[in-house]
């Protein structure tokens, strides 16, 4: 059975690469009617972020990403936060010295300071790597602070393969002595990662692509085991497109790039995770785009992850959005977009303008600037009269504002079918056209060129005292 696991680290928001690895290791174990597991990796203490866990765990609960063991619901493997795993690392790493493929370091701060880079690029020069076993009791008995580093082989190759990648081999003389347990008795990465994918039985390891260059010194930890390898699944780079038109790899500088952000940003967590799906692959077996989660664990398949970079495309990302927003019923528009609505439309149609605005917003933080039309009179801007496929200018609007005006005072039914009725016949009794009438006072109402509707549905909203006030406040400013 396969059996995947996403192992953060408590540092901070869930960036969009983060929850790229779990949505993809969550795939491909539901895909495949396996199990998928989350474990904390808070082994570095230094950028430990107070209430970053509860974060993951929400961030994964917004997405729809369930699991099925984990530090707040156990499992057959517990625990499942690094730290509380403290004894086991120690175990192994003691198990590794047994069989000689680990080894104490009692080297010093001060002498791992004065040890520069040789042209290879090593920082340590092996000093402890074959220390009497009488040395090594010895300084254990004087109670020498010590690390434990992975013994390497010194020659010829190690290869191993990844999914996505295909065959990765690199020479044993390049890999260096890693450290497997640290001074505090707390493990590196490197090692505890490895401990407790075998222990939990994950059968494959789903992570970024910077962690390639790391994984020889993995599966070495696996064979100096007698483990079995797992199948690695490394994903390809995300990366941002910067202003000068050149990309790098994402981060804080190309916008939003944490779950969170985006959500507060005004982005469904369903078109988040839509969207992030094809960052880094696409199905052979449709051409469509929207997918919910359960679609998406029918069609994913490993052999459909690209190796080439994908770039985070906001234009893509509002695009979906815009998508799953229109698909929304105006009573679960209503509930989303709550926290969004200025408060200044309180006393206005809040269900017309919803109505009106709902498909024609990439995000829910647009709901501000959309609506602003519907309590805030801007500044009056004649030029703006001015539409040459509808022939209206500043002049056309002085003559027939003011009729309108006549037509509106008169109306005691100022819904948006009556209003668009009424001022269509007065269009075709002066021989205008019905969209140049309808441009002119859409103009003297906002002085906006775009808005979120037409003429007689941001008449019906505003009201006729509102709208009224409003165009002979445009008839003043034309004739001064």
């Amino acid at each position: 059975m396969i059996k995947t696991r996403f192992a953060p680290s408590p540092t901070g928001f869930m960036h969009v690469g983060n929850l790229r690895t779990a949505l993809y290791s969550y795939l491909i174990a539901r895909a495949n009617k396996g199990k998928f597991i989350i474990r904390i990796e808070d082994t570095d203490q230094e950028r430990f972020v107070e209430g970053a866990t509860d974060l993951i765990f929400a961030t994964l609960k917004a997405s729809g990403i369930d699991y099925d063991e984990g530090p707040d619901i156990g499992g057959p493997s517990a625990p499942y936060i690094q730290s509380e795993r403290k004894e086991i690392y120690k175990k192994y790493a003691e198990i590794l010295i047994e069989k000689g493929e680990a080894y104490y370091c009692f080297c010093s701060k001060d002498r791992l300071e004065k040890i520069h880079e040789d042209e290879n690029g090593y920082s340590y020069d092996r000093h402890c790597r074959n220390l009497s076993k009488e040395e090594v009791e010895e300084n254990l008995r004087q109670g020498k602070p010590f690390v434990i580093r992975q013994k390497m082989p010194l020659d010829g190759e190690t290869t191993f393969e990844d999914m996505v990648f295909g065959t990765v081999s690199v020479k044993n003389e390049e890999l260096q002595d890693i450290i497997l347990l640290k001074s505090d008795g707390l493990p590196t990465y490197n090692f505890a990662h490895v401990v407790d994918d075998y222990l939990m039985g994950i059968t494959h390891v789903v992570r970024g692509s910077e962690y390639i260059s790391s994984a020889p010194k993995h599966v070495l930890l696996y064979d100096a085991f007698g483990w079995e390898r797992p199948k690695y699944v490394h994903l390809p780079l995300l990366m941002g497109k910067n202003e000068d038109g050149t990309f790098s790899k994402l981060s804080k500088r190309h916008g939003s790039v944490s779950f969170q952000d985006l959500v507060d940003e005004g982005y469904l967590p369903d078109a988040i995770i839509n969207y992030i799906a094809f960052l880094g692959w696409k199905s052979k077996q449709t051409t469509e785009e929207f997918f919910s989660l359960n679609d998406l664990k029918k069609l994913f398949k490993i052999e459909e992850i690209n190796k080439s970079p994908s770039v985070f495309d906001y234009e893509k990302l509002n695009w979906f959005n815009k998508g799953y927003l229109s698909n929304l019923s105006l009573d679960e528009f209503k509930i989303v977009s709550k926290k969004f609505m200025p408060d200044n439309l309180k006393n206005k149609n809040e269900d017309k303008i919803l109505e009106l605005i709902k498909p024609r917003i990439e995000k829910l933080s647009d709901i501000a600037e959309v609506t602003k039309i519907f309590y805030e009179f801007p500044n009056f801007d004649k030029e703006k009269f001015e539409n040459k496929k509808n022939k209206t200018d500043a002049e056309l609007a002085k003559s027939v504002l003011p009729e309108i005006v006549k037509i509106l005072e008169n109306m005691d039914v100022f819904t948006n079918d009556v209003l668009f009725l009424n001022l269509s016949k007065f269009s075709n009794e002066k021989g205008l056209k019905v969209g140049a009438v309808m441009w002119l006072i859409r103009i003297a109402l906002t002085y906006t060129l775009a808005t979120p509707g037409g003429a007689t549905e941001i008449m019906e909203i505003l009201g006729k005292e509102e709208s009224i006030y409003r165009i002979k406040e445009s008839i003043k400013k034309l004739s001064n």
